[in-house]
């Protein structure tokens, strides 16, 4: 095995611990394969990223930050940019078919549209 220099500090060390509600053994395996391989503490950046501070909300009534831009901007009709410019995804015909088909199913579940979204909802 190779040196994991995030295992030299013990403080660093993460304790064991198993999930709750798994069926028979699988806790006993987790804590096993967290015996072989001990996990280390999450690398500085990662902690730093969970941590830093997202900006304050900005109130719905507040003037606009972007006077210059139109209010259509992303939009498929109007002035500025359209989605595809915005970045914003657009979906196909096929997708929003599919996507109609699985809330009919949710509402009205049956098996034959079960077997339809088998067959063409992993596109």
């Amino acid at each position: 095995m190779a040196n994991r220099f995030d295992l030299q500090n013990p403080a660093a060390k993460v304790a064991k611990a198993a999930a709750k509600g798994q069926t028979y053994g699988k806790a006993t395996e987790q804590l096993a394969s967290q015996s072989a391989v001990p996990m280390g503490a999450p690398p500085a950046d990662v902690m730093a990223a969970r941590t830093a501070k997202r900006p304050a909300p900005v109130s719905i009534t507040a003037p606009t930050q972007r006077p210059d831009e139109p209010i259509t901007a992303g939009a498929p009709f109007g002035p500025g940019p359209n989605m595809y410019q915005a970045g914003i995804p657009m979906a196909t015909e096929s997708q929003l078919a599919l996507e109609e088909i699985r809330q009919i199913a949710m509402m009205f579940p049956n098996d034959d549209l079960d077997d339809l979204l088998a067959r063409y909802g992993t596109e």
